[in-house]
C-alpha cells in the first residue's frame, strides 16, 4: 500500500496507564506525520471477542489506512505477531482472531506475513508489550509506504486463527443466538442479522437458555424465564424501564431497556445463548 496518513489503534490496555501513550510515541518517532485515530483501549481485558466485533464494526467508517489490534493474552508465546492486506486497508496485530472479522469488512485478506524481520521491530523486544514493540513500529513502517514483504515471510491467509463462529439458529416461532457483545449502555447485541427479527410481531418474549446444548445441535433444551419485548426500530418506541429489540447500528440484533441496562435486566454475559421468540 502508498503512504498513509492514517493509523487506527483497538486495545484493551486501558486510559489508566501509559500503555497507550508509550505506542503513539513509537508511532510518532518513525512516522511523525501519521494522524492516530484511537478506537479504544477500554476492551475488557483478554477479551479478544469483543475486540473483534469492535475493530470489525468500526473499521469501515475509518479511512483507509492501518489498523493496529492489540487485545493479546498470548503474548510472549508461540502466536504469531502478523499483518494483513485487504482492498480496503491493512490490518497489524496478533495472530489469535482477532483481526479477521475486521479484515473480512475491508473485502477480506489478501496477503498475509509474519512479523519477524528485526529490522522493523524495536531493538529491544518485550516479552509482554508487543503493542509498543512491534505491533506500533510495523504500523509505523507500513504508514510510509514500506512494502508488507518486507515485514517477515508470507502465511497463507487461509492458515491464520479464527474465533468459534458464534450461535445463531433460526426456530419455527423465532431464533436463538449468542450474546456477541455488551456495550458502554448496557444493550446486549447478538449474532443473530436483523432480518431474523424482521419477520416477528411486535412483542417478542426474550429468554437466556438453560445450557449451551445448543453449540451441539442437540434438541433444544428448556430456557430461563425470560422477559417480554417491543419489537421496535429504536429505544423510545418501549417505555421508560421497558425491554426493546432492535436492528443495531451493525445491522445485528439487539436487545436495549429504555433510559436502564438490558445486560442488567437480563442476566447475561457474551457467550450466553438467548432466543427470541413470538410472545
Amino acid at each position: 500500500m502508498a503512504r498513509t496518513a492514517w493509523i487506527s489503534l483497538t486495545t484493551d490496555y486501558g486510559l489508566a496507564d501509559g500503555f497507550v501513550a508509550a505506542c503513539h510515541g513509537v508511532i510518532a518517532r518513525l512516522a511523525p506525520a501519521a494522524r492516530v485515530i484511537d478506537v479504544t483501549h477500554l476492551v475488557p481485558p483478554a477479551d479478544v471477542r469483543r475486540g473483534a466485533a469492535v475493530l470489525a464494526q468500526t473499521v469501515p467508517y475509518l479511512p483507509v489506512g492501518v489498523h493496529v489490534g492489540v487485545v493479546d493474552p498470548g503474548v510472549g508465546t508461540s502466536r504469531r505477531g502478523i499483518a494483513l492486506a485487504t482492498p480496503g486497508g491493512l490490518f497489524v496485530g496478533p495472530d489469535n482472531g482477532l483481526l479477521l472479522d475486521a479484515a473480512e469488512a475491508l473485502g477480506g485478506a489478501t496477503e498475509a506475513v509474519a512479523l519477524t524481520n528485526p529490522a522493523w521491530l524495536a531493538p529491544a523486544v518485550s516479552r509482554t508489550f508487543h503493542g509498543r514493540d512491534v505491533f506500533a513500529p510495523v504500523a509505523a513502517r507500513l504508514a510510509l509506504g514500506a512494502p508488507l514483504a518486507e515485514a517477515g515471510p508470507a502465511v497463507d491467509p487461509a492458515a491464520l486463527v479464527r474465533l468459534p463462529a458464534p450461535v445463531v439458529r433460526t426456530e419455527p416461532d423465532g431464533f436463538a443466538a449468542e450474546v456477541l457483545t455488551v456495550d458502554h449502555f448496557g444493550n446486549v447485541q447478538l449474532a443473530a442479522a436483523g432480518e431474523l427479527l424482521d419477520r416477528l410481531p411486535e412483542r417478542v418474549r426474550v429468554a437466556r437458555r438453560a445450557d449451551r446444548q445448543l453449540q451441539l445441535g442437540a434438541p433444544r433444551p428448556d430456557a430461563v424465564p425470560g422477559a417480554v419485548a417491543v419489537h421496535g426500530r429504536t429505544f423510545g418506541d418501549a417505555p421508560p424501564g421497558a425491554l426493546v429489540a432492535y436492528v443495531d447500528s451493525a445491522g445485528l440484533v439487539a436487545l436495549a431497556v429504555n433510559t436502564g441496562r438490558a445486560v442488567d435486566l437480563l442476566g447475561v454475559r457474551p457467550g450466553d445463548v438467548l432466543t427470541v421468540h413470538r410472545d
